[in-house]
């Protein structure tokens, strides 16, 4: 049985704590401006793993914070899984010499899946979380969005994650984008059918929880992870309170 938990993230853009609206860096919200503190308070309520988005770096690769990550994960104590607009094999090797448990790859996945391939066969499938933003269509096809979500890649969840089975993929962050940041609940239905048709890997949910009613509602559908962002910024309840939701009943 794959443990589940729950993962409190942070979006960082130049040091400082913050949340886009539905992937627009023109709709941000501050939150703060000490990432760390932050994190350790999620770890001091128990989190075992957290997740950090690297917005800066995202948008313009010469500027990732890689020096303040490291600086973060050796303070927090706690696996730090890093992503944001991870392009080339050095973004890897940096953020896995920081201190990164492992890395998040987005579109370049979807770009460039053999050479994202490569990195699986060298540094280990276990270093890596494939965050794959879908859109479902009228017909009910889940289509991977790149590029901040700003295309559709024309290449379905299934068959992305059946090309990365081959090196071994085991973590699939997986968002309908049309919930994230909307604190409006997950798309509890793409979780049951995603985990039922790949059981082997440990799909982590991201997007939407607003309220203990949104992660209770994913309880036994499978997912190895509950990420959140927006509701613990904004109190709507705390980590605690999130891992005890989850853990009982």
């Amino acid at each position: 049985m794959k443990k589940s938990i729950i993962i409190p993230a942070l979006d960082l853009i130049d040091g400082q704590v913050v949340r886009l609206y539905q992937g627009d860096y023109a709709q941000k919200t501050l939150y703060s401006d000490n990432p760390i503190a932050q994190f350790q308070d999620y770890v001091a309520q128990g989190a075992e793993q957290l997740h950090l988005v690297d917005l800066t770096g995202a948008k313009d690769p010469s500027k990732r914070q890689t020096k303040l990550i490291g600086d973060i994960i050796a303070a927090v104590k706690c696996p730090i899984q890093v992503g944001g607009g991870i392009r080339s094999e050095q973004d890897v090797a940096d953020l896995l010499a920081v201190g990164a448990n492992r890395v998040v790859i987005g579109s370049t996945a979807v770009k460039e899946p053999e050479l994202v391939k490569g990195w699986f066969r060298k540094y280990g499938a276990d270093k890596f979380v494939l965050a794959l933003d879908v859109n479902i269509n009228d017909q009910g096809e889940k289509q991977i969005a790149v590029s901040g979500w700003q295309e559709n890649s024309g290449v379905s969840l299934e068959a992305l994650i059946n090309d990365f089975r081959e090196v071994g993929l085991q973590y699939v962050l997986c968002t309908d984008i049309s919930r994230d940041g909307t604190l409006a609940g997950s798309n509890v239905d793409l979780y049951r059918e995603v985990c039922e048709a790949f059981p082997e890997i440990n799909f982590i949910s991201s997007g939407g929880i607003g309220s203990l009613a949104d992660v209770d509602a994913l309880k036994g559908k499978g997912v190895g992870g509950v990420i959140i962002g927006r509701a613990l910024l904004e109190d709507k309840f705390n980590v605690a309170e999130a891992i005890e939701c989850w853990q009982n009943g």
